[in-house]
């Protein structure tokens, strides 16, 4: 008998590659795919999924909401799927508890897989109703603006080697999908993160997103051109020329005046 998979995120591709990885496996059958938090507690409650990958930020309502409302002793097995694994692995960190970061990668998926398989098997829950609460609060704490200390510095894959480099030697970060390019000097290093996400985790005094697909540290910024009332530009030292747009242009302000 397949078990039954619900697939929850926000992001189009990011279900696209969940549901083409899990497409593969012969035991399990995808059986909807939710945009948000409220699609999540309906089809929850109309499909009856056997395992539930979750992402914890939506809209309408994200992962914790979900689980909230729901009741933990009434959640399917549960694994979560985050891109913030900067803070959020150690609070996963729980032997009943599985995650999976984006991009997923397909061999982790396939241990989750296993274990998912292998709880269902012996019918017991992958989530203890203790269990998720506390782990729900460790999250949420985690997650809190506040309790999030600001990055200093990003490993990136280089080749066969992992390199480590210092946030105050990246001039600008440019989106590239699911990866963020990150410019330092004469190099580029791809971060395997969407430039949305890293944004949320930069000193926002330091690093602007003065376009939705650039962010500058402002330490590098040469002068700011304005080219009417919604468009701009960023110099930097090293005469690289950027795109701004409004909104970027009153965070850039807003962050030269702090």
């Amino acid at each position: 008998m397949k078990l039954k998979a619900l697939i929850a995120d926000d992001e189009p591709l990011a279900r696209e590659r969940l549901s083409f990885l899990l497409s593969g496996d012969d035991d399990i059958e995808i059986v909807g795919e939710c945009r948000n938090g409220r699609e999540v507690i309906a089809a929850l409650r109309e499909k009856l999924p056997d395992v539930l990958f979750l992402d914890i930020r939506m809209p309408a309502r994200g992962g914790f909401d979900v689980i909230e409302q729901i009741g933990a002793a009434r959640m399917p097995v549960t694994v979560f799927v985050t891109a913030h694994n900067h803070y959020a692995l150690q609070a996963f960190e729980v032997q009943a508890l599985d995650y999976l970061t984006k991009p997923i990668e397909p061999e982790r998926l396939q241990q989750t897989l296993a274990r998912v398989k292998e709880r269902v098997a012996s019918k017991s829950a992958l989530l203890a109703q203790e269990q998720l609460r506390i782990v729900l609060d460790n999250l949420r704490s985690a997650s809190a603006p506040e309790n999030r200390p600001y990055r200093k510095r990003l490993l990136v894959r280089n080749g066969t080697r992992d390199v480590l480099v210092s946030l105050d030697e990246v001039e600008w970060i440019e989106a590239a999908d699911y990866y963020s390019c990150l410019h330092v000097g004469a190099r580029n290093y791809l971060l395997r993160e969407p430039i949305r996400q890293l944004a949320e985790t930069l000193d926002p005094c330091r690093f602007v997103r003065v376009h939705r697909s650039a962010i500058v540290n402002i330490g590098r910024v040469r002068e700011i051109i304005r080219e009417g009332r919604s468009e701009g530009a960023v110099v930097l030292h090293s005469g690289q020329r950027l795109k701004m747009s409004r909104a970027g242009w009153q965070a850039l302000l807003a962050a030269t005046r702090s």
